[in-house]
């Protein structure tokens, strides 16, 4: 079944269609709700997520609630946006039409492409149930779950036995979302769980970094690289670069010939984009991302922006990162660009001129651990800073962009008190209760007690 994109609205006005709720899909959506035109998004989910804080969910210290807001909520001041709970899976680009996988048919005049990415394994898709990334609300309570079911497990078997695994946790991939979850997995192990266990010490537990290249943070000015491996350092985390990791199996990793004991794998080496820019039958790079023109145009589609991950964006010799701050630009400058082309009554042909999209760099933070950070900031003035400061301009403008008053005060309570306190409000295990490989490693790793424990004696 077609279906005109808001049809209701009438015929007359240009009909959007937004894929992705997204940075780049929700910053479109909102700029295009307020020009004439009749538009619609679609996301598999309901909720926009607002993926930076993504791994203080996993670890624990906020809820999903804090960094998502539902869709529908962001765009209700806006009559002329309808919102569908759909997934894209192939387009007619010569009838403009968008094929939903419920069966609908989306006609559209414009079309923003926003899907975003998702994690590359390079090749070994067989490793992603060992060691899950982060990108979505399931990988971070995914995460939460193996982490925190770790020292659970070792509690337990060291009062029946009197001896556990080695708490060894490896990060593969050593970019921010390594450096945080490595961070943010000492400072729970050291600060915030210390007191909570009687029979093993979460201190004890051991992080460890493998990145295959020669620096960790490799995007990053030298000085600040360095500065987040001393940061790491005092945090107890054990950073290995130039390490190739051959094999994931359960209970441990392989570099090489090399063995590396682990109660639990994480992913964080790699992205690859939507598989929605292939289906365009226009020319992607290795990730899958889509080689666009100064208007974000695939070749030949004037008619079609690409944003965000998605889009294959060279500027001043360099390619784009696909973090954030670009993703909400090009939605912006998508909206701009297609609002301009509405006023000017010249259709989806894309005639006439106007300025091409540039992105405008603020910098670049990556928090490491509780009052440590690396801030490489480009405006309002240009300047590298570690620790402290660097964690709470982070902290601040993390607040700050952070959509809804409801979340920003949530964020900052929680913030504050596990700041003050040092405890966690979401340290929550669901699901089961079984990590891959967990007694894999009694052969390899030696116990930290030997003298079995009388789970009935009182304690003392």
């Amino acid at each position: 079944m077609a279906i005109s994109a808001a049809a209701a609205s009438g015929p007359a006005r240009k009909r959007v269609v937004i894929l992705g709720g997204g940075f780049g899909g929700v910053n479109a959506v909102m700029a295009l709700g307020k020009l004439p035109v009749d538009v619609t998004l679609v996301d598999r989910r309901n909720y926009h997520l607002f993926q930076p804080l993504l791994y203080q969910v996993a670890l624990a210290v906020l809820s999903p609630a804090d960094i998502a807001q539902p869709i529908r909520s962001l765009v209700r001041d806006h009559p002329n946006v309808d919102v569908l709970m759909d997934e894209a899976i192939g387009f007619d680009l010569a009838l403009q039409r968008v094929h939903l996988k419920t069966g609908v048919q989306l006609e559209y005049d414009y079309l923003i492409i926003a899907t975003g990415s998702t994690h590359s394994y390079f090749g070994r898709d067989d490793w992603a149930k060992l060691a899950p990334g982060l990108k979505t609300v399931e990988d971070a309570t995914e995460i939460r779950r193996r982490v925190l079911l770790a020292f659970e497990l070792a509690e337990r078997q060291m009062m029946e036995a009197g001896t556990h695994p080695a708490l060894n946790f490896v990060i593969i991939g050593g970019g921010p979302t390594g450096v945080e979850l490595a961070g943010a997995i000492s400072d729970i192990a050291r600060l915030y769980m210390a007191r909570d266990f009687r029979h093993i010490d979460p201190s004890m537990a051991q992080v460890l970094i493998l990145e295959g290249g020669p620096n960790i943070l490799a995007a990053y000015p030298e000085d600040l690289q360095r500065k987040a491996l001393e940061q790491l350092a005092e945090l107890k985390v054990k950073v290995r670069t130039g390490a190739h990791v051959s094999d994931v199996q359960p209970g441990y990793v392989m570099v090489g010939e090399e063995r590396i004991d682990a109660v639990v794998t994480l992913w964080a080496a790699g992205v690859q984009a939507s598989p929605l820019g292939k289906l365009l039958g226009v020319e992607t790079d290795k990730r899958g991302a889509v080689f666009v023109d100064g208007y974000l145009n695939p070749p030949g589609h004037p008619e079609i922006f690409i944003c965000g991950d998605l889009a294959h964006v060279e500027q001043d010799g360099k390619q784009l990162p696909g973090v954030a701050q670009p993703a909400m630009q090009m939605g912006r400058y998508a909206a701009k660009r297609i609002g301009r082309l509405v006023a000017a009554g010249l259709g989806s042909d894309g005639s006439g001129k106007d300025e091409q999209f540039r992105y405008f760099d603020k910098g670049d933070m990556a928090t490491i651990g509780r009052k440590a950070a690396v801030a490489n900031i480009e405006w309002p003035f240009k300047a590298h800073w570690s620790g402290f400061p660097a964690w709470m301009t982070w902290l601040l403008v993390h607040i700050f962009f952070l959509i809804g008053f409801r979340n920003r005060l949530g964020v900052f309570r929680q913030w504050a008190w596990t700041y003050l306190t040092f405890s966690d409000g979401a340290r929550l295990i669901t699901g089961s209760q079984e990590l891959p490989g967990w007694n894999s490693q009694e052969d390899h790793v030696g116990p930290l007690t030997t003298k079995p424990l009388d789970i009935n004696s009182p304690k003392t």
